[in-house]
């Protein structure tokens, strides 16, 4: 009896079961440079040495794993070394004037103007380099790779960023 009723067991749900693997910084890291817009305002250019946080729940294989850890270590380490070293760069922002000619960026901000080598950019599709847009960014090209890979068992990825101790931007996504 709950509050005077009759609970009917029988059609309880049933719990969930849930498998996840967690590979967690030091070895999933990378240098970068960037400065992210806000409030009408651009940070000066800064930069961060990025841990990277990955999760991934799915079901488990017939060989009783979600993922092998060293392979999947191996694809976000590979992910990460495209933006190692590198300026990030938010192709998609609506505060940046951005041109790319003669192999070099030119990017604009009301009178400061940067012009960097493309050897030396990651240019990516979002709209300003936060750790939130960064950690989106890396899940879709970790669930790309793990698609890629013939990884068919995939419901939820999660991706971290951490830009200094204790300041972790998020993003998840669910296989629809």
């Amino acid at each position: 009896m709950v509050f005077g009723r009759s609970v009917n067991r029988t059609s309880a749900p049933s719990p969930v079961m849930t498998y996840r693997i967690t590979l967690e910084r030091n070895t999933l890291r990378f240098a970068a440079a960037h400065f992210t817009t806000f409030g009408g305002e651009c940070e000066p250019i800064h930069g961060h040495n990025y841990d990277v946080f990955v999760e991934v729940e799915g079901d488990l294989t017939a060989d009783s794993w979600v993922l092998d850890f060293s392979e999947t270590k191996r694809t976000v380490a590979a992910i990460c070394k495209q933006l190692d070293h590198r300026f990030l760069l938010p192709r998609k922002s609506r505060s940046l004037e951005i041109e790319e000619r003669d192999g070099e960026y030119e990017i604009a901000f009301r009178d400061r103007r940067y012009v960097l080598p493309e050897s030396d950019v990651a240019a990516l599709p979002i709209d300003n380099s936060t750790a939130e847009r960064l950690a989106e960014w890396l899940n879709g090209r970790i669930r790309a790779a793990l698609s890629a890979s013939g990884a068919s068992n995939i419901g939820r990825v999660t991706v971290g960023v951490e830009e200094a101790p204790g300041q972790v931007g998020w993003f998840t996504s669910d296989t629809p």
